[in-house]
């Protein structure tokens, strides 16, 4: 769209090793088999520790416990993570130069359960309806509208950044208060609000407020107030428009079959009445 619109851990990495100041009086040999002795003997361990090996790298474990014969094997902490891991290195316990605490890393978000995304889903026609009537613009226009720039995707963005369900460009999200973009209800009623100003500009001409949706109403004046000659715009156009007549067809035989039903029912009651 027109610029005018719309496994972690299991690498060690480089550290600066910590002082050796709680050794002071032992050689540092010593000093670091001690530490070594003193965190493979400690067995699981109970917060999240930094090991920083001799060679400067660092590993950071959610437990340990002995291997074998002078070895310790560390289980590697995975961020984000709702289990606990399962991936470990088994490494010499003279390695190890020292053990640090580290606070307790922050809760992965929750995960959005099947039953609550449908309900988003569901909820989007709710906000277009709003929208529609708020701005006197057809919801199944609005739906149409939603479809060609985004497919539905709430989380959609475009090559030139153009964000959500009806593909608002930061600059113009915000000059719509919209300060979440990916937030379907925020994202709507920017993208009604603009269409709206749109439509109104162009005098309800829908092929001009659709193609400056698209390419923006700088290239409707470039043209003199006719659609530019460019593919993707007058594709656009025509996508949302065969879109919306198939929507406003389906609609229309929906409710032509509601009616048939009631007068169906109407006309058994009567007859079961006599």
């Amino acid at each position: 769209m027109d610029p005018f619109i719309r496994h972690a851990g299991c690498f060690p990495e480089p550290t600066v090793l910590v002082s050796y100041s709680v050794f002071r009086g032992l050689p540092i040999r010593i000093a670091l088999t001690a530490a070594a002795c003193s965190f493979a003997l400690c067995g699981s361990a109970r917060a999240l520790e930094r090991v920083n090996l001799t060679t400067g790298f660092s590993y950071d474990c959610v437990r340990s416990e002995p291997a074998d014969s002078g070895r310790v094997r560390l289980y590697l902490y995975t961020p984000n993570s709702t289990t606990v891991s399962d991936n470990f290195v088994v490494i010499d316990a003279h390695q190890i130069a020292s053990v640090e605490t580290l606070p307790d890393p922050p809760q992965p978000a929750p995960k959005v359960e099947a039953n609550a995304a449908s309900a988003a889903v569901t909820d989007v026609h709710e906000l277009l309806a709003r929208a529609g009537e708020q701005h006197n613009i057809d919801v199944e226009l609005l739906a149409s509208v939603v479809k060609a720039e985004s497919g539905g995707r709430s989380n959609a963005v475009s090559r030139t950044g153009a964000q959500g369900l009806m593909q608002l460009m930061p600059g113009t999200a915000r000059g719509l208060g919209v300060k979440d973009a990916f937030r379907p209800d925020q994202n709507i009623a920017g993208g009604a609000s603009y269409l709206d100003s749109l439509l109104t500009l162009y005098k309800n001409n829908l092929d001009l407020a659709l193609a400056a949706y698209n390419a923006g109403p700088a290239a409707i004046a470039r043209y003199h107030n006719h659609i530019p000659p460019y593919a993707e715009t007058i594709a656009y156009v025509r996508r949302v428009e065969n879109e919306f007549i198939r929507r406003k067809k389906a609609a229309q035989q929906a409710a032509a079959r509601q009616l048939a039903t009631q007068r169906t029912n109407a006309l058994t009651a009567a007859v079961v009445a006599r």
